[in-house]
């Protein structure tokens, strides 16, 4: 899950897939460059096993990819100089085969190496809204392409895709909403009616916001497999990326060689209760490692004490004053209280090292930290997050069937004697059953809460300090996988390849050999040392 406001996300039996090990490899590169020569009018190769796709989607028009120049990114990524650009062109609700058409900007960026491994990664972004493009150079940092072409596509309705389901309305709302109470009502009213405004104006364009939604989006990877001629491909997703990756996994099995899930979001257990036991789960990882650490724990040894007292201090009397964001930019008012410092804690407003000396500074009288992280949502990229992909997932697949209760009840269990204005909204998802209310989009859940069982070769890998898709939901979901490897990676958060070394290398041993990769790295990791301010 990886929410603007979110910073991230069953009634039918789990379906046992089978081992698609036996599909003959295509190179990308090879295939890609044929595909952007000829593929403008044609549907491409049909990979192993896409007939029975193609018989459950009969009646839709056939994908296609169109060749076409990279995307114009806000910041330069490098790697998209040697790539080779386009369109997967599919139809937007493939159940009204009539519909209108939409095109999801893709990037077949190339591998390092000078004799690449026949079967190329396909990334899966997280959010659900995020820019997938905005990862590359992480990616490339990260050595993914190093012996494999990397492909990337923006999810349906994200930037670079047309339509493009931003909403700045939501943005705006969100840079004004610094300067309110984090539950105040007035922040309630400018989330709502922006979501509405932004939801009006997009079905005013013809959008069926019903169609944006996880099934779709595992079908048009399957179809991007499709156009594109690929007949065996790996899978690196993290976030919302791995529910999405987990779907694709479920309902489009033929083709995958292996998968590998970050940070992650299993479709089955995403609801909005959920969110509060990962939030306390990376918290009192954060905790207990200062408490592990004998300078962190002498420096600061009430610091979960510390962290109650201070929310309920501050929900009782929240502070008012201006602060400028780590980044730059002029000073802007933001009120900081209790909710907005669970919520900046959760979001990583503050990295984790420095969370107990943060916490500490704001007992003592100087909440700067806080204030500088809380002023940075003043600032916002406007329209880089498609809020209408993210609102119709969450509205369809994360919200129903549970009550304000319900997550009150969760908040209250996950963090005793925290106040209940705090607890009552699940963390960074404020308001977000009364967005869903004017959202307006179809109940998925039934379809979309199934566990995904399968003997694919698996990687899970969860880093221990992730407030937002708690650690052990990674050993739950390899339960599932039978033929999987969880790594737990100690002092890591959200997105663990992009940040840790150590998860780089496992994760480019998994795809060199998909069923025994080398995780020794892993037993010599320890949290970095804690910020230990001068008293």
């Amino acid at each position: 899950m990886a929410h603007h406001r979110i910073s991230p996300k069953g009634t039918t039996p789990p379906q046992r897939l089978k081992d698609p090990h036996s599909a003959v490899s295509t190179s990308v590169n090879t295939v890609a460059v044929a595909a952007l020569v000829l593929l403008a009018g044609a549907g491409g190769t049909t990979p192993v096993g896409a007939t029975s796709r193609a018989t459950s989607r009969a009646a839709a028009p056939a994908a296609r990819f169109v060749p076409g120049p990279c995307p114009r990114t806000s910041e330069p990524v490098a790697a998209l100089d040697g790539a080779k650009c386009g369109f997967l062109e599919v139809p937007e609700n493939r159940s009204r085969p009539a519909g209108r058409t939409i095109r999801l900007a893709v990037a077949v960026v190339p591998a390092a190496s000078s004799k690449p491994a026949q079967d190329p990664i396909v990334y899966m972004a997280g959010g659900p809204g995020g820019d997938a493009f905005d990862d590359i150079s992480l990616l490339v940092d990260a050595g993914v392409n190093r012996d494999r072409d990397l492909i990337v596509m923006a999810q349906r309705g994200n930037l670079h895709s047309q339509p493009n389901l931003a909403c700045p309305e939501t943005d705006r709302a969100s840079a004004r909403a610094v300067g309110l109470r984090y539950d105040d009502p007035s922040a309630r009213r400018l989330l709502v009616s922006a979501a509405k405004e932004c939801r009006d104006r997009l079905a005013a364009d013809g959008t069926d916001l019903g169609a944006y939604n996880t099934g779709e989006n595992a079908a048009d990877f399957a179809d991007l497999s499709t156009a594109l001629g690929v007949r065996r491909w790996n899978v690196y997703s993290y976030s919302y990326g791995s529910d999405l990756a987990l779907t694709y996994l479920r309902e489009h099995p033929q083709g995958i060689r292996s998968v590998a899930l970050d940070s992650v979001t299993p479709p089955q257990t995403v609801n909005l209760p959920w969110t509060w036991s990962s939030a306390r789960e990376g918290t009192d990882a954060v905790l207990d490692a200062c408490r592990a650490e004998p300078r962190c724990n002498d420096r600061y040894p009430d610091v979960a004490r510390t962290l109650t007292e201070q929310v309920r201090k501050l929900e009782a009397h929240p502070l008012t004053l201006h602060a400028a964001p780590p980044s730059g930019g002029e000073p802007v008012k933001i009120v900081l209280d209790g909710g907005a410092l669970v919520n900046l804690i959760v979001g990583n407003g503050v990295r984790p090292a420095d969370l107990p000396a943060a916490l500490d500074e704001l007992a003592r009288g100087n909440p700067q930290r806080f204030a500088r992280a809380r002023a940075a949502d003043a600032y916002p990229a406007v329209g880089r997050t498609a809020h209408g992909l993210t609102e119709s997932v969450a509205c369809g697949e994360w919200v129903p069937g549970y009550t304000e209760s319900q997550v009150l009840d969760a908040g209250r269990k996950a963090f005793p004697g925290m106040p209940d204005t705090v607890l009552a909204q699940a963390p960074q998802l404020p308001f977000q059953q009364e967005v869903c209310r004017v959202w307006n989009v179809p109940d998925r859940t039934a379809a979309q809460r199934v566990a995904t069982v399968s003997a694919v070769p698996a990687l899970v890998v969860s880093g221990t300090f992730d407030t937002k898709t708690g650690a052990s939901w990674g050993a739950r979901t390899a339960g599932d996988l039978s033929r999987s490897t969880a790594v737990r990676t100690p002092g890591i958060g959200h997105f663990v390849v992009a940040q840790s070394p150590c998860a780089q290398r496992v994760l480019a041993s998994f795809f060199a050999r998909p069923t025994a990769p080398d995780t020794g790295c892993v037993a010599d990791l320890a949290p970095k040392p804690f910020t230990i301010a001068p008293k």
